[in-house]
């Protein structure tokens, strides 16, 4: 089988997998036992906690392991959004974003709050006409992804912040499908709190990262806990911690690896790009607001889902956008941000490249893609010949 679903998860590295392995065996104590296998345990979540926030550039205070990216960015939209209540209840963010967010904001209008969802521009990108305007006396806090999951579009963070700083209003963004392919630093430095998870880049299942500056108070949902400095519930999982920080030390250099998945991302979308008629690619104009392993397009007069279950067929794996939407009946989020039409919307499939990636199943990948739309086509001009006679 052909794994073309990098952003919905990625294998876990052969490194990372060992480290899991010999800590469950040899580092099994609970972080907040006092006693010495506890205190090992303790170190070494300390050491990766540094590790993190020596590579994000932030203050290691700020770091708080969770169980992924759901959890961090549900606890961290909800805590910022309750420590800063008395200042207002009105939340801006997009109609792109992952549906943990949307979680925490459903969460967050049955406790009062009101949201406001600004759409996507034509580019990809949040219309910051419309989030400007948004923006009211109540309003305490943003939350924009940085980087869209289903067709790789970079948000203008930095932009945000800006804008944010102005009016004195918090902003969060879910940095999970971004981190390990661009570097961070920057966009740490200008938000108030972001989140990772280890599965993205090499890590385990089951591990992600939620960053909060230092500067704000952090209010638990969940009263009582004593773990993460009572941010969350539920002994730290060691083993998982290691891998992960493990899977960051064998990132290779980002220069080196987008560079690979430009070129694979180029060749790909040129080749299908011949075929206006079957394919609607969705990329960034500039290359510098688009992550090159992640391409979006739609299969025309194609539902993705058929197109999706074809390949595998066929044996290529690819996805039909965000992992955490299958089975649902609702469009693509991003279909819906860019105000696609329902029946377009159907149409919509994602590629996604990673480690085992190869020129040449990159571009028999797209050989089987246009040999499918071209049988299908062909299928259905025959039906309707029939039905004419």
């Amino acid at each position: 089988m052909h794994y073309f679903d990098y952003a919905a998860s990625t294998p876990l590295h052969p490194q990372a997998a060992k480290v899991y392995e010999n800590f469950s065996q040899h580092c099994y104590g609970n972080t907040t036992s006092l006693h010495e296998i506890g205190s090992e345990a303790k170190n070494i979540v300390t050491y990766c906690r540094n590790q993190f926030a020596s590579r994000l550039g932030v203050d290691v205070e700020g770091i708080y392991f969770t169980s992924g990216g759901t959890e961090s960015n549900l606890l961290s939209i909800i805590s910022l959004a309750k420590a800063n209540q008395h200042k207002g209840k009105h939340i801006i963010t997009t109609l792109g974003e992952h549906p943990s967010v949307d979680s925490a904001f459903e969460y967050l209008e049955d406790d009062g709050f009101s949201i406001t969802k600004i759409p996507f521009i034509k580019e990809g990108t949040v219309d910051l006409n419309l989030l400007a305007k948004a923006i009211t006396d109540e309003t305490i806090l943003i939350s924009v992804q940085h980087s869209n999951p289903e067709i790789g579009i970079i948000q203008p963070i930095e932009e945000i912040a800006l804008l944010a700083n102005t009016h004195g209003i918090l902003l969060h963004s879910d940095c999970v499908q971004s981190f390990g392919k661009i570097e961070l630093e920057n966009i740490a430095k200008c938000v108030d709190s972001l989140t990772l998870s280890g599965h993205k880049f090499y890590g385990p299942k089951g591990i992600g990262i939620a960053y909060i500056h230092p500067r704000h108070r952090i209010v638990p949902v969940f009263p009582g806990l004593i773990h993460e400095a009572g941010f969350r519930g539920g002994t730290l999982n060691v083993p998982a911690i290691a891998a992960m920080s493990e899977a960051l030390s064998q990132l290779e250099p980002t220069i080196d690896r987008e560079n690979s998945m430009q070129s694979f991302r180029d060749l790909f979308v040129s080749k299908l790009s011949t075929y206006p008629e079957f394919f609607s690619i969705y990329s960034a104009t500039n290359k510098k607001n688009q992550l090159p392993h992640i391409v979006g397009l739609r299969t025309r007069q194609t539902e993705g889902q058929l197109m999706m279950l074809e390949l595998n067929r066929h044996g290529y794996a690819i996805s039909t956008g965000s992992a955490c939407q299958v089975g649902q009946l609702n469009a693509s989020k991003i279909m819906i941000a860019l105000k696609i039409e329902p029946e377009q919307a159907k149409e919509f499939i994602r590629i996604s490249f990673g480690k085992s990636t190869t020129l040449h199943s990159v571009m028999t990948l797209a050989d089987r893609m246009i040999q499918i739309q071209q049988q299908l086509q062909r299928t259905k001009t025959s039906s309707l010949v029939s039905v004419i006679k």
